[in-house]
């Protein structure tokens, strides 16, 4: 019996937003902000986003990739549960993620807020399991840093 190879990969991503604790955490408990910096996109069609963020809570995100994507027409779907949320501090997830019917990522996602003097700091920390897929650890850190750059513009950076 053949197994599919496994790279297990940590990387932490880390961003200054000017704004409070209390502001960043609204980006991530509202679903409405959520969906916009973190279900929209112009890289996929988005066909499903849910939140409900509470622990023990799950988040869901399904979309189809467009043509001229190495993957176009197919269907990635996020589960993710919460597994501990402290009002602006930390949001921890464990997620999967699957192309079509294969599971391609099992992961946890570590989000802390910084409270600083002009702000809050916030560091990212993903720890994975990439499955024989094709998906590298680079491209999903590539893919969070685009999304921070999504949640700056959404808190009017």
């Amino acid at each position: 019996m053949e197994h599919p190879k496994v790279v297990h990969s940590t990387f932490v991503v880390e961003r200054s937003f000017p704004k409070p604790p209390e502001t960043v955490f609204a980006a991530f408990s509202d679903p409405a902000k959520a969906r916009r910096w973190y279900g929209e996109g112009d890289g996929h069609n988005l066909e499903e986003f849910t939140s409900d963020f509470r622990v023990g809570g799950t988040q869901t995100q399904r979309y189809k990739l467009p043509e001229g994507t190495p993957v176009a027409g197919m269907t990635i779907n996020n589960q993710g549960r919460f597994q501990e949320i402290i009002p602006n501090q930390r949001i921890v997830t464990a997620s999967t993620m699957d192309l079509e019917a294969k599971r391609i990522l099992a992961s946890q996602v570590t989000i802390e807020l910084v409270p600083t003097g002009s702000g809050t700091d916030l560091i990212l920390t993903h720890q994975g399991a990439f499955f024989d897929s094709g998906l590298t650890p680079e491209m999903l850190e590539a893919g969070w840093r685009g999304l921070m750059e999504k949640l700056a513009t959404e808190l009017g950076q």
